[in-house]
């Protein structure tokens, strides 16, 4: 056993990809709860900035509450409009003044929503379309004590919580990651019309997969409805050919599934997200921290998205977990799935886990007892180097949703 309390042992289960059943969704970065999670996420980078900058280290905040309420659109082809705008409210703990200084935490906190909203979602007109609102209180004296202790080269963790990973990810996983990302990327950059609010949700039964796609169609960029059906058509097609990349599996896709074309109910809006139109959001009701969302993978409940990256377990833990998991599979041969578990205890130095729990499911052929030593080795050397993802999450090195 090794002094950070590491533990290798063999998986409970087989491995994802040898399941008969599989489950994978993605929620895109126009879903309300990506959103909210993005947001977050982007006033935590821009607070731990402005704290390094003013003081020269990152104070004690929080912004992982962060909510959504649905506004109200009256999409028509060609361009409708927001009838009730999207309100945002920026919820969390903040440090406004510090040794003296009164730091604006707020505007800061402002900026960065304005700034994240107007280049992800570039059809939302912020101010007018969404409202975005901020309440940030400061913190409880214990947490920030905890928080801000005499200078020690390992932070203290801030709460007992765990955070998961695992790797590699299976075809499925791949392909809902994937697709979603090449989408809201190549595909909309040559085909305007497709909104940011894309949820893809995979379903493997033994060697046939489904994918099915929410695409939120913009209406400004579509004349009619057979513009509207050859705009679903595309989307197929390429998430097909998105499949084909990653499979020899057989594949369907299906795209809008909800849609009824005799009676006009389609999924077109004004601004490229349903948040338009009565769907809410909230930080961490949606993606895992690999971006996924898989009922088959142990999963933390941690909403990673605008937690402090200094102490804040359920940030950096979930990160940390899933790049062990990943550096793992990358250095060591013989493993065909592996899940990585951190556990904190408060007041503990994160780089010293609870206990650090690695499952393993070996290739046929492959001993346990060959691997776990090397999988020992990488999980100490990365928690050793923990703050790294401190300094990776500030620079937006890491993505959280």
């Amino acid at each position: 056993m090794s002094e950070r309390n590491i533990r290798v042992e063999p998986i409970d289960r087989q491995a994802v990809e040898d399941q008969e059943v599989e489950i994978v969704e993605r929620k895109g970065i126009g879903h309300p709860d990506s959103i909210c999670d993005g947001v977050a996420e982007a006033v935590s980078g821009a607070l731990a900035r402005e704290y390094i900058d003013r003081v020269g280290e990152v104070l004690h905040f929080n912004t992982d509450e962060t909510q959504l309420v649905a506004g109200e659109a009256a999409p028509a082809f060609g361009g409708g409009e927001v009838v009730d705008p999207i309100y945002l409210l920026i919820v969390g703990r903040a440090t406004k003044h510090y040794e003296g200084q009164t730091i604006p935490a707020e505007t800061v906190a402002l900026r960065a929503a304005r700034e994240y909203l107007e280049e992800t979602i570039p059809h939302l007109e912020v101010g007018e379309e969404i409202v975005v609102d901020v309440k940030l209180g400061e913190g409880s004296g214990d947490l920030q004590e905890v928080f801000g202790e005499e200078e020690v080269s390992v932070p203290m963790a801030n709460d007992t919580s765990f955070g998961v990973g695992h790797a590699p990810l299976t075809e499925t996983e791949r392909i809902v990651r994937d697709a979603e990302a090449r989408l809201n990327g190549e595909f909309a950059e040559e085909n305007p019309y497709l909104g940011q609010d894309v949820k893809l949700m995979g379903k493997r039964e033994g060697d046939h997969i489904d994918v099915t796609v929410a695409a939120a169609m913009i209406d400004e960029y579509l004349a009619d409805l057979d513009a509207y059906i050859e705009a679903v058509e595309s989307v197929r097609e390429f998430v097909e050919s998105v499949a084909d990349e990653h499979t020899d599996r057989t594949v369907d896709v299906h795209v809008n599934t909800a849609d009824d074309y005799e009676e006009g109910s389609i999924y077109l809006t004004v601004t490229g997200t349903s948040a338009e139109q009565g769907d809410d959001g909230s930080v961490g009701r949606g993606n895992r921290a690999n971006g996924l969302i898989t009922p088959n993978r142990s999963m933390s409940m941690e909403a990673t998205s605008g937690k402090n990256p200094v102490n804040h377990i359920g940030k950096i833990y979930n990160l940390l977990s899933t790049e062990i998991a990943e550096g793992v599979v990358d250095e060591v041969d013989g493993i065909r799935d592996l899940r990585v578990r951190l556990l904190s205890q408060i007041g503990r130095p994160i780089d010293q886990p609870h206990v650090a729990d690695v499952h393993v499911v070996t290739e046929d052929g492959v001993a346990l007892g060959d691997v776990e030593t090397e999988i020992e080795s990488i999980v100490d050397e990365k928690l050793a180097n923990v703050t790294d993802i401190t300094r990776r999450v500030i620079d937006g090195e890491l993505s959280t949703f």
